[in-house]
């Protein structure tokens, strides 16, 4: 997907839901592994942050069972992870497997950063809600984390 559409599963649209009071949407970015590039990641979570969104940075090398423990600890809607490195399909494979044993599924996984197209079903398989392509526009990324927390009702 070279044209900057972003790849979801299916059921997320949003509908009028009446929920509480709105509360800011709670993201936790993160890198996983061995990825030393945190550049775009830095300026996704200012974008996020500049939308209303609480923004938690998980800083560089960090295991998928870290970040799913910081996920837990922040009560977080949605992880958000940048991966350069060419290792996204393990990592969001071991991702996706601590958020089931932490019961911690409610929890939205969205992948952004170089991922070929050809890797997006093995990630949508393995639990990855959303797959924002590096060439994406801040306001896409923004309406896309709101509508996937506002279709729960969340927002």
């Amino acid at each position: 997907m070279s044209d900057g559409n972003i790849a979801t599963t299916s059921g997320s649209s949003v509908s009028g839901t009446e929920a509480g009071p709105p509360t800011a949407i709670r993201v936790l970015v993160a890198k996983l592994g061995l990825d030393g590039h945190d550049r775009g990641a830095k300026v996704v979570a200012r974008v996020l942050r500049d939308a209303g969104m609480e923004v938690i940075y998980s800083g560089l090398y960090k295991s998928p069972a870290q970040v799913v423990n910081a996920a837990i600890q922040e009560d977080v809607d949605v992880i958000g992870v940048s991966l350069l490195s060419g290792s996204h399909v393990p990592l969001f494979r071991e991702l996706c497997r601590c958020l089931r044993e932490q019961d911690a599924e409610h929890i939205f996984v969205v992948a952004g950063g170089v991922i070929p197209a050809q890797d997006y079903e093995a990630l949508m398989e393995c639990g990855v809600d959303v797959i924002v392509p590096q060439e994406a526009r801040s306001d896409l990324i923004v309406t896309t984390i709101t509508d996937l927390v506002a279709a729960r009702g969340r927002i």
